[in-house]
């Protein structure tokens, strides 16, 4: 099956025997759990299971365990395996994992109309009895994530439900766990099946603005690159496009159209520092910067002294670009940015490469609070 055969190339080379060997039987206990069925697309219902995982991989940045998980993700919940078969089969952390995957999944009594208040105090109930392990979240995210994108093939009145129940519990999850990508798509993808006609609007104008859009990123960025150069610093600089649903909730909540929107993007810094001299390199880039361009000193965020609660840092500026137009920056080094793109989801990674298992009770328990505080504020 291509599907797993792709899954194989991008996460075997790196495993050990042991681990391999893990995933391979994840495969093939689902394959056969899954023989026969199919999804409302029609497709095979194993290659949900393999998307699941390659998000996993691919996109949350997670290792082996977590993997075998994923792929078993649905067994328990849609076939006839038991949570102690798991167990019996792939050991206790995988049963726990798919344990309480088995037990997020939505509420049958949802309605549009109620604001999904129901729900959420029933995701609320279930992350409190969830085992103390953040791979949970971060696995049922991908789930959501694969749903999302294959949401064509449900009727309508499923599409909204799933659509909302994203925008109100699954993208703030996203959000506070620091998986800012995952979070964007989710976002574009319910204005995508709720208002597919503002959706399409805004995805057209920002298509109709791009050569003109790159035309400016590369001439503000090109005296930034030959001056980091010169000092001496390797970085990668690039811009950063606005997610169609933070355009459209900037339409909102300031009551302006499209073209009255000028941080259609962020530059980003990202340059090669580690240790010590992590925050004071970040600080030299950002004299670079207001070197050639004049900034505003009220539109400076230090995440790099005072980080935010899902362990962001960055160093944020808003200067005076070419044309007059307000840019903002975002300088961080390597480590920083691979915090930025996966947040919690940078632990596990570390942890998989030969550090403990464990987590403390105290991490355990900021992240419950951080999983619900999500959940009160899309409520409040």
């Amino acid at each position: 099956m291509q599907a797993y055969l792709r899954l194989r190339r991008k996460i075997i080379p790196y495993l050990e025997a042991g681990d391999v060997a893990l995933i391979q039987k994840a495969f093939r206990v689902a394959h056969e759990a899954h023989r026969g069925m199919r999804r409302k697309s029609g497709e095979p219902y194993i290659l949900h299971p393999l998307a699941v995982a390659q998000i996993v991989v691919e996109e949350i940045n997670l290792g082996p365990t977590a993997v075998a998980a994923a792929l078993l993700h649905d067994v328990v919940e849609d076939t006839e395996w038991t949570i102690e078969e798991i167990e019996k089969q792939f050991g206790k952390k995988i049963a726990l994992i798919v344990d309480g995957l088995t037990k997020i999944q939505s509420s049958k009594k949802f309605d549009l109309n109620l604001g999904v208040s129901e729900q959420a105090e029933n995701f609320r109930k279930m992350i409190l009895t969830l085992s103390d392990d953040v791979r949970v979240i971060l696995i049922k995210l991908a789930d959501r994530l694969h749903n999302m994108r294959t949401l064509h093939s449900m009727d309508r009145n499923k599409q909204l439900k799933i659509a909302y129940e994203t925008i109100y519990i699954y993208a703030p999850l996203a959000h506070r766990l620091g998986l800012y990508k995952i979070k964007t798509e989710l976002e574009d993808l319910y204005l995508k099946y709720t208002r597919l006609d503002v959706y399409k609007d805004i995805a057209d104008k920002l298509n109709k603005t791009k050569t003109e859009r790159n035309r400016f990123i590369n001439e503000f960025i090109e005296p930034l690159k030959e001056q980091l150069s010169r000092q001496g610093f390797r970085a990668r600089i690039f811009g950063r496009p606005k997610s169609i649903y933070s355009i459209w909730n900037k339409m909102q909540k300031q009551n302006i159209l499209f073209e009255k929107i000028y941080d259609l993007f962020a530059i980003r810094i990202v340059i090669d520092s580690e240790g010590p001299d992590e925050k004071i390199d970040c600080w030299r880039v950002y004299s670079l910067v207001t070197d050639f361009y004049t900034p505003n000193p009220d539109r400076l965020r230090d995440w790099i002294s005072n980080p935010r609660g899902n362990g962001y840092e960055s160093l944020h500026t808003t200067v005076m670009g070419p044309e007059g137009r307000w840019v903002e920056v975002q300088i961080r080094t390597r480590r920083m940015d691979e915090i930025a793109e996966y947040g919690y989801a940078a632990h596990w990674k570390y942890k998989e490469q030969g550090k403990s298992e464990g987590t403390s009770q105290r991490k355990k328990r900021r992240i419950r609070i951080r999983c619900l505080g999500a959940l009160g504020a899309r409520n409040a």
